[in-house]
């Protein structure tokens, strides 16, 4: 449970990657592991079926959320992953600010 107390509100986050090899890719956050790391997709090389696991310090956190973050990772098939990309590149998001 150590680190987790950050990461509760982060679901559907969208968060850019700030060091390794990834560097500048855009990842939805699609959970959190006991350890403090993150489980992120792209829904292209890492699927929600296989998500990366990355440290919060190494992602820059964009202002925006994906609606509907459970709904697309419960699609069957490929389907998940094919709205998730589609979620990232238009920018299918609510931006934090809208919520106040």
């Amino acid at each position: 449970m150590a680190g987790t107390e950050k990461t509760d509100g982060l679901m559907g986050r969208i968060a850019v990657s700030k060091a390794g090899r990834d560097k500048g890719i855009r990842y939805a956050v699609i959970g959190t592991n006991d350890d403090g790391t993150l489980m992120l997709c792209d829904g292209k090389v890492h699927k929600a079926a296989k998500p990366k696991r990355k440290k919060p310090k190494h992602l820059q956190f964009e202002a925006g959320r994906i609606d509907g973050i459970d709904d697309i990772l419960s699609a069957k098939g490929g389907t998940a992953d094919a709205a998730l990309r589609r979620a990232l590149k238009t920018g299918a998001v609510h931006h934090e600010d809208d919520i106040l």
